[in-house]
């Protein structure tokens, strides 16, 4: 996510550095690199992926011009191909032939850790399917990142990508992860942020939530509150810029829910899902028995709580 910056304390180094001291470095095996790269501040580089960059034999990247800053930075000269999500099968092909003759190819994204909300599944998953050796290289993850600085629960947490930007289409995503226990991890627009919120707040409820905004970068910002006051607060202020990270706490614990919490949840539910889909949210989240709650859905959407 987002472009890549440079502290005036940063200095460039074309030295490998990999390995023990005085130790000679072992050849870069055959296979396909996955490299995570900064999200931010181009010292949050490992020492391994400069290596590697530096050994490959083609580095497949998201925007050559952002990968080439990032090169040009540590003195790393490479070979440099585009593979992005408008690259086709002919570009694939062609990554894919150079795999199979025995190459190093590595794969970088503009920032971050690869395939996250970033291009490369396809050839990953044609690569595995010819048994080509996938390497991961791990680095920064602006996951990762926006959930250590969120202050709530890291111990179970799920990375849902970025939203729809219509306001029903993303209701009803947000309904169908209403239920999940655990911390939710969004990426958002400047644009969309506000409405976002909102959208959050009315589904999911009075949950603690946390914005990241332009992580390990100069205008690093975070703030904590309510889905509700967050919303309030980037509501009718200029869209924020740079790259965002929405986080969401998980559902609070409850005692096992009655009959009319059940109903109460249903209404909500029905309101953006079919019945069998809020059948089985709101037994997830209730703790009662499926078959019940679905008996309950039918019951209300016979009588028109349900369009």
């Amino acid at each position: 996510m987002g472009a890549l910056r440079s502290d005036k304390t940063i200095r460039a180094s074309g030295q490998r550095q990999s390995g023990a001291p005085g130790r000679p470095e072992k050849p870069l095996a055959p296979g396909l690199y996955l490299v995570a790269t900064p999200i931010g501040n181009l010292a949050d580089i490992t020492l391994r992926a400069l290596d590697v960059l530096k050994n490959a034999d083609l580095v497949a990247c998201e925007d050559t011009r952002v990968t080439r800053k990032l090169l040009d930075h540590y003195g790393v000269r490479a070979t440099l191909m585009r593979y992005d999500d408008h690259s086709g099968a002919a570009e694939r092909e062609a990554l894919l032939a150079r795999l199979r003759a025995g190459e190093r190819v590595a794969l970088v994204s503009d920032a971050g850790t690869p395939l996250v909300s970033d291009p490369g599944y396809k050839l990953l998953r044609a690569a595995a399917a010819e048994r080509i050796a996938i390497v991961p290289v791990p680095g920064a993850s602006a996951v990762l990142a926006a959930l250590q600085v969120s202050a709530l629960p890291p111990d179970r947490f799920l990375f849902a990508g970025f939203l729809p930007p219509k306001s029903a289409a993303r209701r009803n995503a947000i309904a169908a992860l209403a239920a999940v226990p655990a911390t939710l991890v969004f990426y958002e627009t400047g644009p969309r942020l506000a409405e976002a919120l909102a959208d959050l707040a009315e589904v999911l409820g009075p949950r603690t939530a946390a914005v990241a905004r332009e992580l390990t970068k100069l205008f690093e910002e975070v703030r904590r509150g309510s889905l509700a006051e967050l919303a309030v607060q980037y509501r009718g202020a200029l869209p924020p810029r740079g790259e965002i990270a929405v986080v969401v706490g998980p559902p609070a614990e409850e005692v096992e829910a009655t009959a009319t919490d059940v109903d109460a949840m249903l209404a909500r539910a029905l309101e953006v899902m079919s019945v069998r889909d809020a059948a089985a949210s709101v037994a997830e989240a209730s703790g009662r028995p499926r078959k019940e709650v679905y008996r309950r859905a039918l019951a209300m959407g016979a009588k028109g709580k349900h369009p």
